[in-house]
């Protein structure tokens, strides 16, 4: 799970959500440095560049996550945002809040709550079919906060036979943050009887067995920019992909990159996703292409594929609400889609050039590609796969989808006045300019 960090205001103009954790002090990192550049992520065999991700991420005891206390900030008490007198003052609380806490990120639906959690709840009982029992599930789900929040606003706001037969499944891989979760849904004693935890990893299909084919929510949070990615290479736009591979070098503890002709299924997916001839600038690209060729270095968002999946394989009738970062500034990593890697030694952030330098000590996050989320999504449901003949294929479309901008979204189904202070300052909708909601929802062509 992704997570929002402060930003010092000198940032602010460039990017309001982002993830600097330049006003803690991580446990003896500095201490940690030789451990972190010597230990090994990977074995004697060359991995996929996803498989090294996850490892750096998620393994627990080399992995990021792992070397953190605490992974989710909560606050003890909801953001009085209509008290503030403006911009000015909201930083200052920001930054008095994280100083006070030993961790070093927040997620926004935390900062703005309820109201974040609410303008989801909002969405979904306006476009939900209300005849059936409402299921969520939610990917990811932090502290509970968001959890709270939507069982809060459809025990308050909808009808009361909703409330009383709907169902709220998380599905977290942290057990820590599975605990938490019972505790902050358990301040509601009503809401207990609605919601579960089951910890486990969603993207793995064995852990959806015996699940009802029914009408249900999907809600993934600042979930995509932490799933594990591929590296595929070109020596030219006109040479064919190669997937890339990590391997330790046998006389140096540095690790280097392989290049293999293309194998891995998952992988072909998904370029054959990436490149389908409808692409509005692939012709443009075609041509420049031949008349400069140049290396190609491309990223591809494989976990995001086999999530989706997934879902697609045993909610076939989901209706999915994400947020995430659609764009990323300062990336020194090479490569389309290229992610943040983004480490802190001696008091101070600073970014990797290479996703090999994360060795555990970093985060590496990525922007998601909304355009090609959409298309992910339309290809899982059956409609943009290909025939085995190779011909398009010519199923209809099955998902109705819509992309808008955190401040267009909560603008939308939010209260947006219960964020704005005194001066009309608004953090969710003026600072927010880097994130966005996808929705989407099944129609009614099941062939």
């Amino acid at each position: 799970m992704a997570l929002v960090r402060f930003i010092p205001s000198r940032k602010i103009p460039l990017l309001s959500w982002s993830r600097n954790v330049d006003q803690f002090e991580l446990p003896s990192l500095g201490s940690l440095r030789a451990f972190f550049s010597t230990q090994k992520l990977i074995g004697d065999e060359p991995v996929l560049v996803r498989d090294f991700i996850h490892t750096a991420l998620y393994d627990p005891e080399k992995g990021y996550f792992s070397q953190r206390s605490k992974s989710v900030g909560v606050l003890e008490r909801s953001i009085k945002f209509n008290q503030l007198e403006g911009r000015k003052a909201y930083m200052k609380l920001l930054e008095k809040v994280y100083k006070q806490s030993d961790i070093s990120w927040f997620t926004p639906v935390e900062l703005f709550k309820p109201w974040y959690a609410h303008g989801i709840a909002e969405a979904i009982l306006r476009t939900t079919n209300l005849s059936v029992p409402l299921k969520i599930y939610e990917i990811g789900g932090g502290s509970g906060t968001c959890a709270k929040g939507v069982l809060d606003y459809i025990m308050l706001n909808a009808p009361e036979r909703i409330y009383n037969n709907m169902s709220y499944t998380s599905i977290e891989i942290s057990p820590s943050l599975a605990k938490i979760q019972k505790e902050t849904v358990a301040q509601v004693g009503s809401h207990l009887s609605k919601f579960r935890v089951e910890c486990r990893d969603a993207s793995d299909l064995s852990g959806w067995k015996n699940v009802e084919q029914q009408p249900c929510w999907v809600i993934m949070l600042e979930v995509l920019d932490n799933l594990p990615h591929d590296l595929v290479y070109s020596k030219s736009q006109v040479s064919p992909w190669m997937e890339v591979l990590v391997e330790n070098k046998p006389e140096s503890e540095a690790l280097s990159e392989l290049y293999k002709p293309l194998e891995d299924p998952l992988i072909k997916r998904c370029i054959e996703i990436v490149e389908h001839e409808d692409d509005p600038v692939s012709k443009p690209k075609e041509i420049w292409s031949k008349l400069f060729p140049k290396p190609r270095r491309s990223w591809l968002p494989t976990g995001c594929l086999k999530l989706l999946e997934v879902l697609h394989a045993k909610l076939p009738k989901m209706s999915l609400i994400a947020s995430d970062f659609s764009f990323l500034p300062d990336v020194k990593v090479q490569g389309e889609r290229a992610p943040l890697v983004s480490t802190k030694k001696d008091g101070c952030s600073s970014d990797y050039s290479s996703y090999l330098d994360a060795k555990g000590d970093a985060d590496i996050f990525f922007p998601t590609d909304f355009w090609l989320l959409e298309r992910m999504d339309h290809y899982c449901s059956g409609w943009r796969k290909m025939e085995k003949d190779g011909t398009p294929s010519k199923k209809g479309r099955k998902r109705r989808t819509l992309t808008l901008d955190t401040s267009a979204f909560m603008d939308e189904f939010g209260l947006p006045s219960k964020t704005r202070t005194k001066d009309g300052y608004n953090p969710l909708l003026d600072d927010f300019k880097n994130t966005k909601f996808y929705l989407s929802v099944p129609t009614h062509n099941t062939k």
